[in-house]
């Protein structure tokens, strides 16, 4: 499996996903301004032109959601995902596709401060984005509550760069907690390690 990234991207939600499943892969970094992303070869793979995207043989996943999907089917030992019919898996998609879908919205919306009406928008609002993970975390250690699942690779990531990077959600109690364990993890630690020596 060869995985396409880059520091300081959501790259991370993938290599952290792959250090949880002990799948092994090749790293390429990849260089924003190099132009190999929008080189016909790497838009084969995801015609965004953006990272992260992996290759595993014959198939190609791009979008972050999309390939915590995939890696955690390809790692079932590692329980990272509810079987098809465990009556958890219709929480464990949802949180996993509220990722990109509603926190990174509510983000582009609290950065541009873009004015939509709650109904309109997909998300909702950044208000109501943030009261639904607060409530969803109350009750913890994890969103599938005693099983830590793809799904809190995805949110975790989110959360830890709205409150400790770009700083615009704020570190109430339940998000801190959350974060700090999700953070404690090896395998973040050692996804870390992996963007820090990239």
């Amino acid at each position: 499996m060869q995985l396409y990234w880059a520091p300081r991207t959501r790259s991370l939600k993938v290599i952290w996903m792959l250090e949880e499943t002990g799948l092994s892969y090749e790293s390429i970094r990849v260089s924003l301004d190099s132009g190999m992303l929008q080189e016909a070869t790497f838009r084969a793979i995801n015609p965004m032109m953006k990272v992260p995207a992996i290759i595993d043989g014959p198939v190609k996943v791009a979008e972050c959601g999309a390939i915590l999907a995939y890696l955690a089917e390809q790692a079932p030992d590692a329980k990272l995902a509810p079987s098809v019919d465990h009556p958890l898996r219709g929480d464990y998609l949802r949180w996993l596709f509220f990722s990109a879908g509603c926190i990174e919205a509510a983000y582009a919306q609290k950065f541009t401060g873009m004015q939509l009406p709650p109904r309109s928008a997909g998300w909702g609002d950044f208000d109501r984005v943030i009261g639904v993970l607060d409530e969803a975390l109350s009750e913890g250690p994890w969103l599938l509550g005693e099983r830590f699942s793809a799904a809190d690779v995805a949110v975790a990531s989110d959360l830890r760069f709205g409150v400790d990077v770009f700083r615009i959600v704020e570190p109430l109690a339940n998000f801190r907690a959350y974060i700090d364990r999700c953070t404690a993890r090896p395998a973040f630690k050692r996804a870390l390690e992996v963007e820090q020596a990239g």
